[in-house]
């Protein structure tokens, strides 16, 4: 058995409903929500824990890679980033929607299946949506900062983005098109560690499982 568990945790809103929710489960680590720490490994040595925060599109890159046992990321970002890992836990919070949005105008585009610009940091979910879902054919614009702006300054005719309360959009005069998918925050396992650390691994899932169930 490996001395240390190692969770990747994602930065941003996620890591304190990620910490609640396993405060419940008696595991705590304060200074990772510390934000005036430099330190980017932390231990809770009494459970033989390690965390560290990624950011969302590296946590799976993490877990696939064996640097993290286990790995707490946004479904959205499972879907995208495509790793060999298992998926063993819905956690319930981080809920939002990936959708396409758009101008109301955009629709008509949509209805009759003309050629699309889609801009959106999902290039894979948006590709396989359009192509495989729709069939539709559409030109992919890779972004990586408010993909909101693509058909404010027509760079695209439409975006591909999650949506939580959907103010953003209403503020700028876009609106949802079509949803995509609902997604929530994740629980994800390293293959490997999954059959090494089993008992480990699934206690804990047992155990969180009792908590946001």
């Amino acid at each position: 058995m490996k001395e240390y568990l190692t969770i990747a945790l994602t930065k941003g809103r996620l890591v304190k409903d990620t910490m609640a929710v396993l405060a419940k489960c008696g595991i705590s680590c304060d200074e990772v929500l510390d934000k005036e720490t430099r330190k980017l490994v932390f231990v809770n040595e009494d459970l033989k824990l390690r965390f560290f925060l990624s950011k969302a599109p590296d946590v799976p890159t993490y877990v696939e890679g064996g640097a993290a046992d286990i790995g707490i990321v946004g479904e959205d970002t499972i879907l995208e980033e495509r790793r060999r890992v298992y998926e063993v836990l819905d956690l319930g919070f981080g809920k939002c929607r990936i959708c396409v949005c758009g101008f109301p105008k955009a629709r008509a585009l949509m209805d009759s299946h003309a050629r699309l610009r889609v801009a959106t940091k999902y290039p894979n979910v948006a590709r396989e949506y359009f192509f495989n879902r729709r069939g539709q054919t559409v030109d992919i614009i890779k972004l990586n900062g408010s993909v909101e702006l693509g058909p404010i300054v027509d760079l695209s005719d439409v975006i591909v983005d999650i949506v939580d309360t959907g103010s953003t959009l209403k503020e700028n005069g876009l609106e949802i098109l079509e949803e995509i998918c609902p997604v929530s925050a994740r629980m994800i396992v390293n293959q490997v560690s999954m059959q090494m650390e089993t008992e480990r691994i699934r206690g804990l899932v047992r155990e969180l499982k009792g908590v946001v169930q």
